[in-house]
């Protein structure tokens, strides 16, 4: 045990401990907080579309502009995915009684716990069970899911169990949850992946207005362009055409240095890009990693080809075959454009 320093009180390690509560309790009370106040949100969007479903024909397109349309308002925020819309939908529609959502039990919980009570349960009497026991006891969504998995409400009252003390609660499970809770972060704006996105999207914005830059034949495609693979929503930060070579270029951005998860993420992006996006008679798509500091942007070049299925070779921009190396810009280009841009910045903001 480490001794106190001789000019400190005796009971200054008591203090210490008993702020540190405090601490604790007044953070875990904004969280829940803000997470109250996001589950709110989204009923009041599902909401809001059941009204309008009700007397307008908004179908699903109409979802997925609504869906793009809340993306580019609110960037930094991914609770607006087209899946997530018609989540808030089903939300709204399950828990549509006279009570506020935010006086339920499902209000105080997380929406990834809601989520779950959706999916799992058909029947609004077991949903809100499940919810008020999911509260009372603190279940993580693991636990929660287990619970309904294993028809918890068909036991309760039958013969004793040990099944509790095994899943043990006390609110710490679900605290936990909510303090880590993505989408709380994003509703605030506050986790580092804003951050970044905002340093991404300056990078992206100076990229596509100096297209020049690159050289010829380049035609703007697509900023944030939407991919949907099989339900889950994906952006590309540039889409590009290479009109010469009749091809795709995508351009993925991200701030600070090169991290091998990136060239992973290029290459699935290029992948689905040829899947999904490319016309018949197209050329295959390539790929650009820019991976940019405030000083030093470093290029590298990916292309979705393999001589093994669970590997996907690189390339360094020198080593690209010669047809691939005329759809894309040069490094120095890229690097330029960059720089220009930063340049412009600068200017402007002095």
């Amino acid at each position: 045990m480490t001794e106190l320093e001789p000019d400190l009180p005796g009971n200054y390690a008591a203090v210490l401990g008993s702020l540190k509560v405090l601490v604790k309790e007044a953070q875990y009370r904004a969280q829940r907080a803000v997470n109250t106040a996001m589950v709110e949100l989204y009923w009041n969007i599902g909401q809001t579309i059941l009204d309008k479903q009700a007397s307008e024909p908004w179908g699903s397109k109409v979802l997925d502009r609504l869906a793009r349309d809340l993306r580019a308002e609110f960037p930094h925020m991914k609770g607006f995915s087209r899946t997530n819309l018609y989540n808030m939908r089903a939300f709204a529609g399950a828990w549509n009684g006279q009570e506020p959502i935010v006086q339920t039990s499902s209000g105080q919980l997380s929406w990834s716990h809601n989520v779950a009570l959706l999916t799992k349960l058909n029947e609004h009497g077991l949903r809100r069970w499940y919810a008020s026991k999911a509260l009372e006891h603190g279940w993580s969504v693991a636990v929660l899911e287990h619970q309904i998995l294993t028809q918890l409400h068909t036991r309760e009252g039958a013969a004793p169990n040990n099944l509790e003390a095994r899943l043990p609660g006390e609110g710490t499970d679900l605290a936990r949850e909510v303090a880590k809770d993505p989408l709380v972060l994003d509703f605030l704006g506050l986790t580092e992946e804003a951050e970044e996105l905002a340093i991404e999207q300056a990078m992206t914005l100076r990229m596509s207005q100096t297209l020049a830059e690159f050289g010829p034949g380049f035609a703007f495609y697509g900023r944030q362009y939407h991919l949907d693979v099989e339900g889950e929503d994906f952006y590309i930060d540039l889409l590009l055409v290479h009109v010469p070579t009749n091809r795709f270029v995508v351009v993925e951005l991200k701030a600070g240095r090169f991290k091998p998860e990136h060239l992973g993420q290029l290459n699935f992006y290029v992948a689905a890009v040829n899947d999904l996006v490319k016309f018949p008679g197209m050329a295959p798509t390539v790929g650009i990693l820019v991976c940019g500091s405030k000083h030093e942007p470093t290029v590298r070049y990916a292309l979705d080809g393999s001589s093994q299925p669970i590997a996907v070779t690189s390339y360094t921009y020198d080593k690209l075959p010669p047809e691939e190396r005329d759809a894309l810009p040069s490094p120095a280009a890229i690097t330029a454009a960059l720089e220009q841009g930063s340049v412009g910045s600068a200017a402007d903001g002095e």
